[in-house]
This record gives structure tokens, sequence and C-alpha cells, in this order.
């Protein structure tokens, strides 16, 4: 019997660990930002990680370029960013690969400027500001740029979103190209000089794209196949079902709960999202085509500009490896 318990708890010590090592390798940490998209309504009921099976830590961040920081030292493994920061980590070196995009350019970023802003010309001399390295920050470059206007000939400061509310309340800044919560916040005296749905149309198109690290979807395609049908359920539920996203819904007060505001105030912010549906975002208009994709076209084009404005040091001779259609594309198949 001294001999048997010995045993029989050295197994249970066993099968406790497999156990834990099994519950470690169905952990990933993912990351989100500011503002009201959809699949937020998910991270905040649990839904999202109820339906993948797997135990999931979502992390808020303020911006694109934070949330690779976090994924270059391995804290995170996917995470929702935009096509600047995106451009300019994959420049640099950093192996992700965009698996869902989570939308176009459109209403939900702008330049806002105080009211006696009115034309091109008098972006000249006022002190503007944006997100660093974010698809702000290059639409707000790429204004200038379009207007002929040097960053000699203004002031441009890179600071995060809640210092730029801060910024703008005392008065500081002249303008900013920003997204919610603060483009709500700086749209209440300030007025919308250009979409950056406008920019986009004007030649410095942007999105914004869930990417996963290479290693993690290399090691785990079922649970990222998963996650971006999950994602998916909730882009197509706002395209299909406004009423269910409405200010009395359910889905606005998940957001509001998680990311501040009242639901009406999420709902209204909602309306801003450019929902890319998936039949056109496996396509080369999108994430596949390789060279010829659209994603890999606009991380080239952008880090070429980024370039120019010596953000980053060198541009690749190809992004096509940076956007992999085939997640997504299990959505259709199972459809």
């Amino acid at each position: 019997m001294r001999k048997l318990i010995p045993a029989a708890l050295f197994g249970i010590a066993l099968a406790s660990m497999f156990s834990a090592a099994h519950a470690d390798e169905k952990k990933v940490v993912i990351a989100y930002q500011t503002g009201a998209s959809p699949y937020v309504a998910g991270i905040a009921d649990g839904n999202i990680a109820k339906k993948t099976g797997w135990d999931i830590e979502f992390r808020r961040f303020n911006s694109g370029a934070d949330i690779f920081a976090a994924i270059a030292s391995g804290d995170v493994q996917i995470g929702d960013v935009g096509s600047s920061p995106f451009a300019a980590a994959v420049s640099r070196g950093i192996d992700v690969k965009a698996i869902y995009i989570t939308g176009g350019a459109g209403d939900g970023e702008a330049l806002i400027v105080r009211p006696e802003i009115k034309t091109p010309a008098d972006l000249k001399g006022k002190k503007f500001a944006a997100a660093p390295v974010s698809t702000d920050h290059y639409q707000l470059l790429a204004v200038l740029k379009q207007e002929g206007i040097s960053e000699k000939e203004t002031q441009i400061i890179a600071i995060p979103q809640p210092e730029i509310v801060a910024a703008w309340k005392r008065g500081d800044i002249d303008g900013a190209f920003v997204w919610d919560p603060a483009l709500s916040e700086l749209k209440k005296d300030g007025r919308v000089f250009l979409t950056s749905g406008q920019v986009a149309d004007r030649g410095a198109p942007v999105f914004g794209a869930f990417v996963s690290t290479g290693e993690f979807a290399a090691k785990n395609p079922e649970f990222v196949s998963d996650f971006v049908h999950v994602v998916d359920d909730y882009y197509t539920s706002y395209q299909n079902d406004k009423a269910a996203w409405g200010p009395d819904s359910e889905n606005a007060k998940l957001i509001a709960n998680l990311q501040g505001g009242t639901a009406a105030d999420n709902a209204e912010r909602l309306k801003a999202t450019v929902v890319v549906p998936i039949s056109e975002q496996i396509s080369s208009k999108w994430l596949g085509g390789g060279n010829e994709g659209g994603v890999a076209k606009v991380l080239k084009d952008t880090a070429g500009f980024l370039k120019d404005q010596r953000k980053i040091t060198a541009i690749k001779d190809s992004y096509a490896e940076f956007a992999d259609p085939k997640f997504a594309a299990t959505i259709v198949s199972s459809n």
C-alpha cells in the first residue's frame, strides 16, 4: 500500500502537469484599441473566448504602435492595428500576417480643426497632433503633402490620443487627426476638415486589420480560423441587422461597458464602421493576390511614404508575405 500511494500521487501529479501544459497551449493574448468595433461586444461578454474554447486575455492599447511594441516583446500574439504602424513594423523586421480586415477608410477617423481653419492655406503655421506612427499620423502627413505644405510650415506632434484631447482642450493645438473617443470630443467645438475616407480617395488609403505573429499562426491555424470566424459573425450581424446595434441594444451597452461612454454614444460611433465582406477580404482587393493584393500594395506604398518622411529607414521589395487569406477563407468554405 505504501508503494501504491506514492505511485498514485505521482500519476495524479503527471496528469495535473499535462493538463496545465495543455491549458497553456490554449492561451493567447489579443490586443484591441479604444473605440467602437462590432467584435468588442464579444470581448465584453466573453463570447469570443467561449466560442473558440481558448483562454483569451484581451488587452486594450491606445495605438497600433503600442500594440506592435507588445508583439515585439512577445507579450501579444494577435492585435487589431492600422496599416501605417503595420507597414512600419514589418519594414523593421517584425513577422506578422494580416488575417482579417477590421475596417476600410471612412468617417471613423478624421482631421478635426479649429473653426477658423477653413482652407488648405489656413493649415500653414498651425500645430497639429496624431498618435505616433498611426494611420492618422500617416494621413495627416499625407494631407500636408497633398496640399503642397511642408512639415516645416506646420508643427506636427506625435502623442497618444488621451494627450491629444487634453492638448485640444487647453488650446495647445489647432487640429488633430483622431478616431473615437477623441474624435467625438474634438468635434464638440471643432470642425471636420477631411475624413480618412476622403484622404484615402485622394491617394493615401488605409485599413485596419487583425494581425497574428507568424509563429502563432503557424502553430495554431485552427484557433486563428475559429477566431476570425467569430469576429466576422459580429461584423456580419452589424451589416445585416442594424437594429441589433442601435442605441438601446445589448451590443451597444456591452461596448459602452468596456470602452466607456453611453450605449447611444457607441451606437453612433459604430456607424463609422466600414465593413469589408469576407468574399472581398480573401480576394485580391485585400488579403489575396500576392504582390498585386490590396493589403500588400497599401503596405508597400505606406512604407515608401514613411521612408520619405524618415519614419523608417528601409522598405522591402514585397509585402505580400504579410497578408494571409487562408484563415478568412475557411469562413467561406464553411458557409
